[in-house]
């Protein structure tokens, strides 16, 4: 497919783009793959907190990021790899200058990178005018990572093999404090540590029938690994189930603390212990960046 650089509306626009975090309400490890990826059990749901990205299509066939992540190189990161996939699946003339005002902690389990690379992808598909689908966006996106797919489609999902086979679901909006110790957690050496457990059985579809996903029929397979060898996610961890129900979220490092109101969440948020940060969200099964596309698609 090519993009066409004829009469482009949204050219030389700068649009705003929100790119949400997600929470695993559970993490389940149901085998390893031949390809060293493992088969997952997850329920993916989005939370209103959001890394917001500033795109700008020109003329010029550039990809260009105007506001680099302290600490990663322009070529390895995700934003960049995602528009330089899109260009190259849809040949199009067009190039880009991107920004981005970066709120997700990295290595927090909240998935900022991979929202990064599906707002990208998503994005840059109006604005280029591409016209590839959301799966076939998603199955780009998931060369850069298994949780861009999620962030591509925009609902709150059961996903299953590397988290990429999705069912709709639709768990309560709760309202979630979300904490992070002052660590941060690498996805590659949690998924290759030998004492990650691989083997949980998997469930059964009666057992998604709850609304309650934070309970001893659910866990989180990292969890167990990552407080061992993370002390400050376990002290974490320990001082919140003091208080309301609070589990990891991906590899780590946060842990969201489920509440029924705002009021509840930011109580407890003034109580936190020294040198652990946070904010509070509620949960949404439908991403930010579903309304915004819909808006950008009837104003073009």
């Amino acid at each position: 497919m090519t993009c066409f650089a004829l009469s482009n509306p949204f050219l030389n626009k700068a649009f705003e783009f929100p790119a949400p975090a997600k929470i695993n309400l559970f993490l389940h490890i149901v085998g390893q793959r031949d390809d060293g990826y493992h088969n997952l059990e997850t329920l993916f749901q989005f939370i209103d907190h959001s890394d917001t990205l500033n795109l700008t299509v020109t003329e010029k066939s550039e990809i260009t990021l105007l506001t680099p992540i302290e600490g990663v190189n322009n070529e390895d990161n995700l934003i960049v790899k995602a528009a330089r996939l899109l260009k190259k699946a849809s040949n199009t003339a067009f190039g880009v200058k991107i920004s981005i005002n970066k709120i997700l902690p990295m290595g927090g389990g909240l998935g900022g990178g991979s929202s990064n690379a599906a707002t990208v992808l998503v994005a840059l598909n109006t604005l280029w005018q591409c016209q590839l689908s959301l799966t076939e966006l998603a199955t780009l996106g998931l060369s850069l990572g298994a949780d861009v797919p999620i962030f591509v489609h925009g609902f709150a999902a059961f996903a299953q093999g590397v988290g990429d086979e999705l069912s709709a679901m639709h768990p309560q909006e709760c309202w979630y404090l979300i904490t992070k110790p002052e660590c941060s957690i690498s996805t590659q050496q949690v998924f290759t540590a030998v004492e990650l457990p691989r083997n949980t059985k998997r469930l059964s579809s009666s057992a998604l029938d709850t609304s309650d996903f934070i309970n001893d029929k659910f866990h989180n397979d990292c969890q167990t690994l990552v407080i061992k060898h993370y002390p400050e996610v376990a002290k974490l961890l320990a001082w919140l189930v003091e208080y309301a129900p609070s589990r990891m979220t991906g590899t780590g490092a946060c842990v969201f603390t489920r509440f029924s109101n705002q009021r509840e969440a930011r109580s407890l948020q003034a109580k936190l212990p020294k040198g652990v940060s946070s904010f509070v969200a509620q949960g949404l099964n439908k991403s930010p960046l579903c309304s915004v596309m819909t808006k950008l698609s009837l104003n073009k």
